[in-house]
């Protein structure tokens, strides 16, 4: 067996910047999930992994694209990350994790083989982006996408999802029989490597980051019913003013994100969605909806800020004269991450870079539905102003190359590791 070339940035960067110029236009990259230009990225994929690998791409039943690199065992270390794109994104968002995954599998074939068995997986639709539905390809293999509740869903011109899959040879229907295969595989390891997608590594000037798990999410939507009313003739005390019940409700939202935000383990909290009836400068507002979004990894702080939040909501009804209902949309609890991959991406981030940060995941990812399966792990790049989901987004070089480095060597460290257990 020959020896593993030492970890390069170079290639990944090459390739970074060639799906770019095929798939982007002047607003930024334009990879949206079952699309004609997400089909043409992935053929582009296929050919790369054929013409350098000799290896073939094989596509579950939920669209997501397999490439396994046979080891001397059959146990599994999956490297993984996604070709789709939000429209008008960046340059580095999901093909940063696909492209350092396939960079994993090069430099093993080139020493002649890994011990133990890698397989890239290129996730489909984790942005959710056309439709709505996020990590969908994952949650498939994972086993937690309700066909269901997603079989209605239709794109801004009026798409349906399952014509959306059945285009790309996809049946809805039979998503789910990729959680049987996932389950099948002997995974023994997860890794992921991404963007930040926020401004914590830029604010400590460090180029790579350790991900300790992905946030829990509580999302809600809090609808407040007041009586709507002539804005000149109604007296300010005999009004039932909705939008004063919300606006309350979500300055409090705030102080509660503040309250259980600690040095090291901040929360987030966000009213992101505000609609009010009728909706005319001559009126008071009748009725108010506002969205909720709260986030924390850990379960028991996220318990307490949903328990405070519906407080609140309750006071600003009371406070305002108006009626409340409180619809749930969707959770997630918080998925940690392992320990033990976490030491050892650590590991390999302090060799490259002299010291490795720690930090939460805000946004979501495929990972997270990897965590019921598998020891699963993450590690984060730089991201410049902390911008995502926009042509804007970018990383500097230099803390590119330190990233996908310190990745390529973290699935060293964990291949070994598997190989000795």
């Amino acid at each position: 067996m020959s020896k593993l070339p030492a970890p390069s940035a170079k290639r990944v960067i090459a390739d970074m910047k060639e799906l770019a110029r095929l798939t982007s236009n002047a607003q930024g990259a334009q990879r949206v999930a079952w699309g004609p230009v997400f089909r043409q990225a992935r053929e582009w994929f296929r050919k790369k992994v054929k013409s350098e690998l000799g290896l073939p791409v094989e596509v579950d039943a939920a669209g997501n694209q397999w490439v396994t690199l046979p080891g001397r065992r059959k146990d599994c270390v999956l490297v993984a990350g996604h070709l789709d794109s939000v429209p008008n994104g960046g340059w580095l968002d999901g093909c940063l994790g696909t492209l350092s995954a396939l960079e994993v599998l090069r430099r093993h074939a080139a020493a002649g083989g890994p011990p133990v068995t890698l397989k890239l997986v290129d996730w489909a639709d984790e942005e959710g982006a056309r439709v709505g539905r996020s990590l969908m390809g994952s949650s498939a293999a994972g086993g937690s996408l309700n066909i269901e509740e997603v079989r209605h869903l239709k794109d801004r011109d009026g798409v349906s999802l399952p014509d959306a899959l059945k285009e790309n040879g996809v049946n809805l229907n039979t998503m789910l029989r990729a959680h049987k295969e996932l389950k099948k595989i002997p995974a023994k390891a997860y890794l992921e490597l991404h963007i930040e997608q926020g401004p914590v590594l830029e604010a400590m000037n460090k180029p790579t980051g350790v991900v300790l798990g992905t946030f829990g999410v509580e999302r809600h939507l809090v609808r407040f019913t007041g009586q709507a009313a002539h804005s000149g003739s109604t007296p300010i005390p005999m009004r039932k003013d909705a939008f004063l019940a919300a606006a309350q409700f979500a300055l409090q939202v705030r102080e509660i994100g503040k309250k259980y935000s600690k040095p090291g383990a901040n929360v987030v909290c966000t009213c992101g969605v505000v609609k009010v009836e009728p909706c005319i400068v001559t009126a008071v507002p009748g009725v108010c909806e506002i969205s909720i979004d709260q986030r924390a990894l850990n379960a028991k702080i996220l318990a307490r800020m949903l328990k405070d939040a519906k407080t609140a909501a309750a006071k600003a009804a009371k406070d305002n004269n108006v009626t409340f209902s409180w619809n749930k949309i969707w959770t997630i609890e918080p998925r940690l991450f392992d320990k033990k991959l976490i030491a050892l991406g650590k590991e390999a981030v302090r060799e490259i870079t002299g010291d490795a940060p720690v930090l939460p995941s805000g946004p979501l990812h495929d990972a997270a539905e990897m965590v019921p399966h598998m020891p699963t792990v993450m590690m984060f790049a730089y991201s410049a102003r902390g911008l995502s989901h926009c042509k804007e987004e970018d990383t500097p070089i230099k803390h590119l190359d330190a990233t996908i480095r310190s990745f390529l060597l973290m699935a060293d460290k964990v291949v070994a590791h598997t190989a000795k257990s």
